[in-house]
């Protein structure tokens, strides 16, 4: 829709000629619900809108100018400016107000019909096919509040709101502020926020379950701080809802940040809701942070689930400082808030809470995203060119979040933890309520580190790409080290090398037990592309160097030809976790790269996994394995791969320790890599109570993980799913059907999938993404091969046609990667010659998919190449 993509050029000049006093904001969601019953929803068609009353009361630099106001919706009643009614149809295009003759203060009065959501942007609507309740939430980020009330919709014009609903009899309405008055004829007003921006402003509505808590902290001057505490998920969830331990990590972030900040928490209340069909993992909404209920665990999972649940919330809290009372001034510094909630997330979640292994999780599974996204085309220096919303709604990536994280993680060990956290604690003061850009951050940082910050953000947020450290050694006739250097390079496309703070590790064996541990090791700092490490001279020959021991910077670890022996050898003998995951994710990196084949990998899988103890380390094996598997592995060899990857997942599952997390999380491995007559014939007893193995519960969540595999497989059909969705009517239950459904191995199944999700918008998000996992079955490639040139036929219209969310979901998720093959890559070249006018962002996308599948043609061709291990 024209206006509806605000380019940079735009709200620069908006934001040069206006400042916001405040809003006003009623909603009348009654529409949502029928008057006739909730049951009724479910059998009759939704009401499609609601009434939006916004007040904005604005002033203007230069009077007499003209601007717009930003508003998505299907119809607006009236608009008023200053007393001066304002014809819609003349002023209104669908996406913006036109707006002229300013004063020098004004007051804008739009009264609109928006749109309930059932893509997860604006204010989303879910019937509960369980109990048919309705129930509703916002979601912003990046500008999306313009679905719900008219605004000016950019960062920077930050304004307090006053929010007001008219609900339901019998709703529980929450907002960014705590309610106020007694709730009359289903009216619920709300406290007026302090200045926040558009995009973290928030609504929940419905019939929610709802506990409440209390934090308490007293400071050193006395004054005492009370931030009322509440959790909430939809009714048919209650019976699973943890709300204590929630509240346990959440009173342990906030003793953290207190403790860190020097700043107290300034938004009062502080809500966490936990909601159906959310399209990404949690927004920091300032008093009230909404969160996928996925995190309320329906089932058994093993820890790292609740770690990572517990770092969200985290990562979420450490918003309402860096976002939420500061803010970025455009989307360019997204990594202002996300890469520093990125990183005092995982900060706070050692430092405070039981989780006390967390960096080898970061290490394992955030740096992988970052390592992945920063090696795509795609890539982008941490502070980006962010052109319009389309480019800031894709750059919610894994350089913003996980590269940035890990760059400040180097910051930390480069000026001082002290030195950091003043300058935090500097920037919060000087800047509360205001937007900033990344000079801002810099000299807070410089005036408390005394370092040099605009040559390292020269050398690590505004470059792009990763360097690679490999040791290279000379040793005596003594077998001691003369010299150990470090060598730096890059790639051609981003030719930077940059200066690493690195700790160097020597391994060996010298225990009984003849585990691999340091004996010796050095700080360094690595610039340029060789570095000696004097600090190594003339010690005992280790088995194995790892150059960023301890990860302190963020680069590809690689190995001389002594260490990749050890570790093909022994890796499970590494007796330090971290150091253990920080090779298994280097060894992953090679396998990406095509320097290491395929089935080496996976041989190292079958060897060592079943010894790995941390448990999210486990998981992400699982995980790469599959991929080696599915992605990399020679053709003529993944049959025999997938045999072999299924023996040792159901080896492992049987030696785990009875009811522990490392049996689920095999069990959880075993279902999608079985594919012989035996292994789904055991699949099958445990689902139906035939088989059984010692400690494993088959809860619901496990009976779908094998379920699906046996459909998909064609073991068992339509009549199965029927009867489990009847053991299991709930929404998930439902996305779980959806999913089966389509992974039935049919070409009418795949006909259907393809078309309720290309051809027609009436599913949800949820269902969206359900349905494409389902079909995108990688066992049904001969079944899929038809979609591949439809793919490129159809994916610009669906991008003009669709939301952005269902756009990305639908070219990420058909793109033809089960058909690594040069004639696939040659059909995404070919289109993305032809289609050079093709909005960026779609472009982006569709580079970044040739891209993985480029990648995957090389990685088989290595292991094509490999000799058959002996």
């Amino acid at each position: 829709m024209p206006g509806e993509n605000l380019s940079r050029d735009e709200a620069r000049e908006r934001g040069r000629l206006l400042s916001v006093d405040r809003y006003d904001v009623a909603l009348d969601v009654r529409s949502a619900v029928r008057h006739d019953g909730a049951a009724a929803a479910l059998s009759r068609p939704p009401a499609q809108t609601f009434r939006s009353l916004t007040t904005i009361r604005f002033r203007c630099a230069e009077p007499g100018t003209s601007t717009f106001a930003d508003l998505l919706a299907p119809s607006v009643t009236s608009v008023t400016l200053n007393g001066r009614a304002l014809d819609p149809a003349a002023v209104f295009d669908g996406t913006r107000i036109a707006l002229d003759g300013l004063a020098a203060e004004n007051t804008l009065v739009v009264d609109a019909q928006c749109a309930y959501s059932r893509t997860g942007e604006g204010l989303h609507r879910f019937v509960d096919p369980e109990d048919g309740e309705v129930y509703l939430y916002t979601q912003y980020e990046p500008a999306d509040a313009r679905r719900v009330f008219a605004n000016f919709e950019q960062p920077d014009l930050k304004a307090p709101f006053s929010f007001e609903v008219t609900a339901p009899e019998g709703w529980r309405v929450l907002s960014n502020g705590a309610q106020e008055g007694e709730v009359e004829g289903g009216r619920h007003r709300f406290a007026t926020t302090r200045p926040i921006s558009t995009y973290i402003t928030a609504v929940v509505a419905g019939p929610y379950h709802y506990v409440s808590d209390s934090y308490r902290r007293t400071f050193e001057d006395g004054s005492e701080l009370e931030i009322p505490l509440g959790a909430l998920c939809r009714k048919g969830l209650a019976k699973y809802f943890d709300a204590d331990d929630i509240f346990t990590v959440t009173k342990q972030g906030l003793d953290f940040f207190h403790d860190h900040f020097d700043y107290p928490y300034p938004f009062g209340k502080y809500d966490q809701a936990f909601v159906p069909e959310y399209n990404l993992g949690a927004m920091e909404n300032p008093g009230c942070v909404t969160f996928r209920e996925e995190f309320v665990f329906r089932g058994k999972v093993t820890e790292a689930s609740y770690e990572g649940r517990a770092n969200v919330i985290l990562h979420e809290m450490a918003h309402m400082w860096f976002g939420d009372l500061v803010t970025m001034q455009w989307w360019d510094d997204l990594w202002l808030k996300e890469s520093f909630a990125d990183f005092m997330g995982a900060f706070s979640l050692v430092e405070s809470t039981r989780f006390r292994d967390g960096w080898i999780t970061f290490a394992n599974r955030r740096k992988s995203w970052a390592y992945r996204a920063d090696q795509l085309p795609s890539t982008h220096p941490v502070t980006a060119d962010i052109r319009d919303l389309e480019d800031a709604k894709l750059n919610f990536d894994g350089i913003t979040y996980a590269k940035g994280a890990s760059v400040l993680k180097q910051l930390v060990a480069y000026a001082g933890q002290d030195a950091f956290l003043e300058g935090a604690r500097r920037y919060f003061k000087r800047h509360a309520y205001g937007n900033t850009r990344l000079t801002d951050l810099l000299s807070v940082l410089e005036e408390t580190s005394g370092r040099d910050m605009a040559a390292w953000s020269r050398a690590w947020l505004e470059t792009a790409g990763v360097n690679s450290l490999t040791p290279q050694l000379t040793y005596d006739a003594q077998d001691r080290v003369t010299e150990l250097s470090i060598l730096q390079e890059a790639a051609p496309s981003h030719p930077e090398l940059r200066p690493h703070r690195v700790a160097v590790g020597l391994y060996r064996r010298q225990d009984a037990d003849n585990a691999l541990v340091r004996y010796a090791g050095a700080e360094v700092d690595v610039a340029g592309p060789r570095t000696v490490v004097t600090e190594l001279a003339g010690v005992e020959r280790p088995e194995l160097v790892l150059v960023n021991d301890e990860d302190l910077t963020y680069c590809k670890i690689r190995f001389d030809e002594g260490s990749l022996a050890t570790l093909r050898a022994r890796l499970g003998e590494i007796a330090d976790p971290l150091a253990r995951a920080l090779c298994w994710a280097a060894l992953w990196g090679l396998t990406r790269d095509g320097l290491m084949p395929a089935r080496d990998y996976l041989d190292l899988v079958l060897r060592f996994a079943g010894r790995e103890t941390d448990i999210g380390v486990l998981q992400s094996l699982h995980g790469q394995a599959r991929t080696a598997l599915e992605h990399y592995s020679a053709p003529d060899r993944r049959e025999a791969a997938a045999r072999e990857l299924a023996e040792g997942a159901l080896r492992e599952l049987r030696l785990a320790e009875p009811g522990s997390g490392h049996q689920l999380a095999w069990a959880r491995h075993f279902a999608p890599v079985a594919s012989t007559a035996a292994d789904l014939q055991l699949l099958r007893g445990l689902l139906e109570g035939t088989a059984k193995i010692d400690g494993l519960e088959v809860d619901q969540e496990l009976r779908w993980t094998f379920l699906e595999p046996l459909v998909s497989h064609g073991v068992l059909d339509e009549s199965a799913i029927a009867a489990e969705l009847a053991r299991d009517d709930t929404a998930s239950g439902k996305r779980y059907q959806v999913r089966c459904l389509a992974a039935r191995p049919s070409a009418e199944v795949k006909a259907q999938g393809w078309a309720e999700v290309v051809e027609s918008d009436a599913l949800s998000n949820a269902l969206v993404e359900a349905t494409i996992a389902g079909f995108a079955q990688l066992g049904h490639r001969e079944l899929l091969a038809p979609y591949a040139p439809r793919y490129f036929e159809m994916i610009e219209r669906v991008w003009q046609e669709r939301s952005i969310e269902i756009g990305m979901a639908v070219v990420r998720g058909l793109f033809p990667s089960w058909q690594v093959e040069q004639r696939t890559l040659d059909a995404a070249d070919a289109w993305l010659t032809e289609h050079a006018g093709a909005a960026p962002a779609l472009r982006r996308l569709v580079s970044e998919q040739r891209d993985d599948l480029a990648r995957a043609l090389r990685a088989q061709a290595c292991d094509e190449a490999a000799a058959p291990r002996p």
